[in-house]
């Protein structure tokens, strides 16, 4: 059955929402992270375990999920692992132990899986090629914004009521997400039709395909570790950095974390709609979103003399200029949704995200590691600038041609 235009773009506000919640939970633990280390005494490696231990769960589901997301009903699958992820949240409150944290953190990852695979999957069953790279950059601009809003909102809750009680309200009242999308998400909204017996063997041929290796999904995998892995920093790290090199207070660094994380969600939409407007005016859709998403990661750099900088302020300027990184996300998205066969595109973005995420084990690590053994912030934010911007030969040299398919529901 065809899905209206005012129905689809509901769906999508509804995953900007979730996306935004998504991130709201996981910047609970960044935000608390000063506190929750005074009350477990916790040092710069064992905080960088903590902080990596949601992506031990979060990037090896990445292919399963994306594997579901390409068969199942996406309208299930989604709200039944939003659930999770929201009670997985609202529980880390009462976590008495180092050891609770982290089931809890892990728990919250399997939950939280679904975001990216479960999103892209349903931009590509509901929009052309042509026109996916606003959908896309926006509904995944909901993690940026929740972020931004949610960095000092936490904080705010933090100081108010305490960290356990902040986790308890922002986890347990997410679960009002579900009522609208129960109701606007189409029952026939899923990753692959059934297959009738009737429709014969080629038919069921074509339903049981599986993944096999590619060259553009092996460069699309290499080039969203390097972002994933700049991105994941910043998400971890900056607040605890404002704070113990910057001098600022908890609630001081949630606000000012929350401009280079804005900065990064706005920049997502607006990126992804401007490569459609060259597109749509004849511009060659390789060149277009592979030039948008170089000028981006260049912009990267800037973490480089951000950290170097005297004044604070400076410090911040150069890393809100850092976030023009975003201006790739919904183009890398699109990349992918192009280069994938249209019954993998759940699995394939499973793989991407799965890479992106072993970025997200090895920043926060890595940059732990760092940090204690030199005793400043300048390498391991040196390391994640020069690692983004080395992803550009993957989507360059190994990602090939874009060969856009155009099915779509309407």
């Amino acid at each position: 059955m065809p899905i209206s235009n005012v129905r689809r773009w509901a769906v999508i506000g509804l995953l900007f929402v979730a996306s935004f919640i998504n991130y709201l939970d996981r910047a609970t633990i960044s935000v608390a992270l000063p506190l929750i280390s005074a009350d477990f005494h916790l040092g710069p490696e064992t905080k960088g375990l903590l902080l990596s231990s949601f992506f031990w769960s979060y990037a090896l589901m990445q292919i399963p999920v994306g594997w579901c997301a390409d068969r199942f009903s996406l309208r299930w699958l989604y709200a039944g692992l939003f659930a999770l992820w929201s009670l997985a949240c609202g529980m880390t409150g009462l976590a008495g132990s180092l050891a609770v944290l982290l089931l809890l953190r892990i728990l919250l990852g399997i939950g939280e899986s679904i975001y990216l695979p479960g999103g892209t999957k349903i931009v590509s069953v509901l929009f052309s090629s042509r026109e996916r790279g606003l959908p896309s950059g926006l509904f995944d601009s909901g993690t940026r914004a929740g972020l931004a809003l949610g960095a000092p909102l936490i904080a705010g809750l933090v100081l108010l009521y305490g960290w356990r009680h902040m986790f308890a309200l922002v986890g347990f009242t997410a679960f009002a997400w579900l009522v609208p999308w129960l109701l606007v998400a189409p029952p026939s909204l899923r990753g692959q039709p059934r297959v009738s017996p009737a429709a014969g063997p080629a038919a069921a041929a074509t339903a049981a395909k599986r993944w096999h290796f590619n060259r553009n999904l092996l460069g699309i995998c290499l080039g969203f570790f390097c972002f994933d892995y700049y991105w994941y920093l910043l998400v971890t790290w900056l607040p605890d950095y404002l704070v113990t090199v910057r001098h600022l207070t908890v609630l001081h660094a949630g606000l000012y974390s929350a401009l280079p994380y804005f900065v990064f969600g706005a920049c997502e939409p607006i990126g992804g709609w401007l490569a459609d407007w060259f597109i749509r005016r004849g511009a060659d859709e390789t060149r277009t979103r592979k030039a948008i998403v170089t000028v981006a990661f260049l912009a990267g750099l800037l973490l480089i003399p951000a950290v170097r900088a005297d004044s604070p302020y400076t410090a911040l300027a150069l890393i809100i200029g850092g976030s023009l990184v975003g201006l790739a996300t919904g183009n890398l998205l699109v990349i992918l949704q192009c280069c994938a066969p249209p019954h993998e595109v759940g699995v394939w973005t499973g793989f991407e995200n799965f890479a992106g995420n072993l970025g997200g084990v090895f920043a926060p690590l890595a940059t732990g590691f760092l940090i204690a053994r030199t005793g400043t912030y300048l390498p391991g934010f040196a390391l994640a600038a020069g690692v983004l911007v080395a992803g550009l030969l993957a989507y360059w040299f190994i990602v090939g041609e874009l060969k856009p398919h155009e099915s779509a529901s309407h």
